[in-house]
């Protein structure tokens, strides 16, 4: 090889890799992570959007996209809440931190597990859009009150979006928050249904929510029974609390905002991020994402950890600056990445979690 051509050639190699390295950098300065699927053609694409002060969806988020698209060939994009003034640091607690929805653009699916946040109008359009042209829907846990203030969704109040998207809003703590969790039940009438396909018993240490707003044509496919501890052994308490047991989980159709139509939603009151240790959660929304997006369910799909995962528990953080202070980026959830922080003040002990090896 001569030396100009050998220049070329090393040119066009380093220019590939700044390219793919600024797009990264960019991505993440957005408030993105994106995870290409592996070994896979199929290409359906994923927005996973994070953002609430309690249930620690930045640390779920990422981990369900790398199971989608290391073990299920979906594109996988995770939008995060970012800190204030374009700040390049993950904050929960900035409820107008949402960076990145542009990626619903390209969406096949979205899930959301926010808790009562206000996008700025930029940001919320890419919502509108979605939900406008009828795109499927799963909401996680606060999901049902993802959002709040005067802004709307071409017509759709934020705040009616949990009710109307989803089929409920916030209601209530049904069983004793950090005292008592919760266990699944099978809706007998929809037992077949193919996203319930190979899911178990699911256990969640966050307390079943009340449920009040479903109509008859939402498909309820699992209830939750309320469990006298946070023991995955507990057995479900006795008495009026447990009957009749809330809805866990179900499928609903959802009106547009522009009125052209409907949209396709699972929303589950459970998914804080230590609910998600158990596997039978995790199927359940993986089952979820094919039937959403009219794909075969697998009999029982591979819902193993990529990476380790180490959820903090549940809770709310109030110490100035914390989130700044913690300096998390979106690319320290990459592949092979699982960042570990501590539980919130006042936790509950619960071992029922990998913890990283003590050095």
């Amino acid at each position: 090889m001569n030396n100009s051509l050998f220049f070329r050639s090393f040119s066009k190699l380093i220019l590939g890799c700044l390219v793919s390295h600024m797009a990264f950098l960019s991505n993440a300065c957005m408030g993105q992570l994106v995870f290409e699927p592996a070994n896979s053609t199929q290409k359906k694409s994923v927005v996973l959007v994070a953002g609430d002060e309690e249930y620690r969806t930045e640390e779920s988020m990422p981990m369900l996209a790398k199971i989608l698209s290391q073990k299920h060939g979906f594109k996988c994009t995770v939008v995060f809440s970012m800190g204030p003034d374009g700040a390049d640091y993950i904050d929960p607690n900035h409820s107008q931190g949402l960076r990145g929805l542009a990626a619903l653009d390209q969406a096949d699916l979205m899930i959301i597990g926010t808790r009562f946040r206000n996008p700025v109008d930029e940001e919320a359009k890419h919502i509108t859009q979605f939900l406008n042209a009828g795109k499927p829907v799963i909401g996680i846990r606060t999901a049902t009150h993802a959002f709040q203030g005067k802004g709307n969704f071409g017509g759709l109040a934020f705040g009616d979006f949990g009710l109307k998207v989803l089929g409920e809003t916030w209601v209530s703590h049904h069983g004793r928050h950090k005292g008592q969790g919760g266990r699944s039940v099978v809706e007998a009438a929809n037992s077949s249904h193919p996203i319930l396909r190979g899911v178990g018993d699911i256990f969640t240490p966050s307390d079943i929510y009340g449920v009040i707003h479903l109509s008859d044509s939402d498909t309820i496919l699992l209830r939750g029974a309320v469990t006298e501890s946070l023991d995955p052994a507990s057995p479900a308490i006795a008495g009026e609390k447990n009957s009749p047991m809330q809805p866990l989980a179900w499928v609903r159709t959802y009106p547009r905002p522009n009125g052209s139509g409907t949209g396709k939603a699972l929303c589950t009151t459970a998914g804080a991020s230590v609910d998600l240790v158990d596997e039978n959660l995790r199927r359940l929304i993986v089952n979820a994402a094919y039937q959403l997006t009219d794909q075969a369910v697998p009999t029982k799909a591979d819902v193993s950890y990529v990476d380790s995962y180490y959820p903090s528990f549940y809770g709310f953080i109030q110490t100035p600056n914390y989130w700044k202070n913690a300096n998390l980026k979106p690319e320290d959830f990459g592949l092979g990445k699982t960042p570990n922080l501590p539980d919130p003040p006042n936790s509950p002990e619960w071992k029922f979690r990998d913890f990283p090896a003590k050095k």
